[in-house]
């Protein structure tokens, strides 16, 4: 992979790192606002972002349930949660766009699940969840819906790229293996990747700028 990065290509590239480990949407939106700077007219913007995850894991069911910590919830307890994970989640692309009046872009992945589809929480040593794997859904088809109501924020599809790479990897008779690569990604406390995860994260955000960015293609997106 060496070379094989957007500074070997765009020499005018400079770097900003805004993202904070363990942190929630909650956090995100606060980042935003108090961290990232107003940009002059003549930059444009490659934002690559997450949001979410740490929503739904948090705090592994070692708490009751809520809002950005909500390990082990009912569907219907996390419903009123959810929708205030969508104002929240369009409310960060807003004051995105809104620093960089030269225009940008946005690259928001959706969210990975460790358990490959199965969504048995003890697969991968965490207490039992009944509607952990709707909630999940929920939250992916949240992000999926704020992404296609604008026309510059692109889907990096995380929880795609990553099924069959989880608990169940080893196990053939799936419709999620992967026999070209039936190998683990996730790391000892499973909210984060292995490094070979960190690799295919940092492929398909590389691979969606490259089939989607205004600066190497026209954009297909209506």
């Amino acid at each position: 992979m060496k070379g094989i990065c957007l500074s070997n290509v765009l020499s005018d590239l400079t770097i900003e790192n805004l993202a904070i480990s363990g942190s929630d949407s909650q956090a995100h939106i606060v980042t935003i606002e108090e961290r990232l700077e107003l940009q002059p007219t003549d930059v444009f913007g490659l934002v690559v972002m997450t949001s979410g995850g740490n929503d739904l894991i948090h705090s592994y069911g070692r708490s009751p349930a809520r809002e950005c910590a909500m390990y082990g919830a009912t569907l219907e307890q996390a419903k009123p949660w959810i929708a205030a994970f969508k104002t929240r989640l369009e409310s960060m692309l807003d004051k995105i766009e809104s620093r960089f009046p030269g225009g940008c872009e946005i690259y928001l992945a959706n969210i990975y699940d460790p358990t490959d589809g199965v969504g048995d929480a003890p697969s991968v040593y965490l207490p039992h969840w009944p509607d952990g794997l709707a909630i999940h859904s929920e939250y992916n088809k949240t992000i999926a819906s704020v992404v296609d109501a604008k026309a510059n924020v692109y889907l990096v599809p995380l929880h795609e790229e990553f099924l069959g790479h989880g608990a169940h990897c080893r196990q053939f008779w799936r419709s999620t293996y992967r026999s070209d690569d039936p190998h683990y990604w996730f790391y000892d406390n499973i909210e984060d990747p292995n490094d070979r995860g960190y690799d295919a994260i940092r492929r398909i955000f590389l691979n969606t700028i490259v089939a989607n960015s205004s600066l190497r293609v026209t954009s297909q997106k209506n």
